[in-house]
């Protein structure tokens, strides 16, 4: 047997006893020594097989389960923090918010006791949709059509209340369309994905404004270099146009490759963060 396909062998084993004793909460020492490797080598290979460490992994494993719990008539909170092995609601509480996004109360009522403001409001580059909640900017949409721009809004919150009204959160986002340059780091958001997701739009936000980098470029930042497919399926699925901006990616030949909101759109916004970089200089 082959050392590539024994360590295959040995991150199996490791997956599926963390799936059926996540309700123990096995800490990294216990799962390295069911596969009769060292800590530190077990917390390596894991990573470079599973692509996030045993520790993340456990929490998405609870996480899916506590869901599950939460989708039920009479699950609780309790009930799932229990359900999960996890030592309090407070755990369950930080790790909802950790990869969902919300509060478990806030996931299991679909949203139901959030407030989303929102506004249309226009920008150099056409009409926009953005809302937000008490944390930040969860949504911003260029929009064609607003009834069905506000009907995929809500149908990411299938039970919030929406109340049309600005914030901070959205005249801090709109002003850079006003040519305030101000870091786009610096506007509040409030997301919810995947860790492969959100290290995609972290990346994106490292991107310099007026500037362009490619897909295996990215891929290569989250220290995934073979995974540019996976990268393109993230900046595909992300809900925050311009201010996580996927439209400074480009494919490897120099193409301009596909955009959420158009390819006219994507070409203006290039040329206008150029144009304003060269400006600065």
């Amino acid at each position: 047997m082959s050392s590539q396909q024994r360590n295959y062998d040995r991150i199996a084993q490791a997956i599926v006893y963390i799936q059926q004793n996540f309700q123990q909460q096995p800490q990294l020492d216990e799962v390295a020594a069911h596969i009769h490797l060292s800590p530190a080598h077990f917390q390596r290979l894991f990573t470079e097989w599973v692509g996030t460490s045993p520790k993340k992994f456990l929490q998405y494993i609870s996480i899916e389960h506590a869901k599950q719990i939460l989708k039920q008539e009479q699950g609780s909170i309790f009930d799932a923090t229990f359900a999960t092995g996890l030592s309090s609601t407070s755990r369950l509480h930080d790790l909802f918010i950790q990869i969902e996004g919300m509060t478990p109360a806030e996931y299991k009522h679909g949203g139901q006791s959030l407030s989303i403001h929102y506004q249309f409001a226009e920008t150099l580059f056409g009409e926009v949709l953005i809302a937000s909640t008490h944390k930040g900017i969860c949504s911003l949409s260029f929009v064609n059509n607003r009834t069905d721009a506000f009907a995929q809004l809500k149908a990411q919150f299938t039970q919030a209340v929406f109340i049309e009204q600005t914030d901070v959160f959205q005249q801090s986002a709109l002003a850079f369309f006003q040519k305030d340059q101000q870091q786009l780091s610096d506007i509040k958001l409030h997301l919810k994905g995947t860790e492969f997701q959100l290290k995609v739009w972290q990346s994106l936000l490292k991107i310099p404004m007026g500037q362009l980098a490619t897909y295996g470029d990215l891929a290569k930042a989250i220290d995934h270099p073979k995974a540019a497919r996976a990268v393109g399926t993230a900046i595909g699925s992300n809900p925050v146009a311009f201010l996580i901006p996927c439209h400074r990616v480009i494919q490897s030949s120099g193409a301009l490759g596909g955009y959420e909101w158009g390819t006219i759109r994507k070409i203006a916004l290039i040329g206008w963060e150029g144009a304003q970089t060269h400006a600065t200089i």
